[in-house]
């Protein structure tokens, strides 16, 4: 896999928490952190995905009924 550097700066806590993960692993913290921001972005990019459909279906008015609303809020009831 092709790679490229990135410098960030992180808080000493999340630093020692990294180390410590990087030696119970037995990972490198580049791995870590690289594998972290995989994670991070992807589920980014679904939540902007879903909020971006949510949008064009409000804007084509397509909403739940009202009948649908209250047999998912009958369902979810205590």
């Amino acid at each position: 896999m092709e790679s490229t550097v990135l410098t960030i700066r992180i808080s000493p806590d999340t630093k020692d928490q990294l180390d410590k993960l990087a030696q119970a692993t037995k990972r490198s913290k580049s791995f870590l952190a690289a594998e972290a921001i995989d994670r991070y972005l992807e589920v980014e990019a679904w939540q902007v995905e879903e909020i971006r459909t949510a949008l064009q279906e409000a804007d084509a008015g397509d909403f739940a009924s009202d009948e649908d609303l209250a047999a998912v809020m009958k369902k979810h009831e205590a």
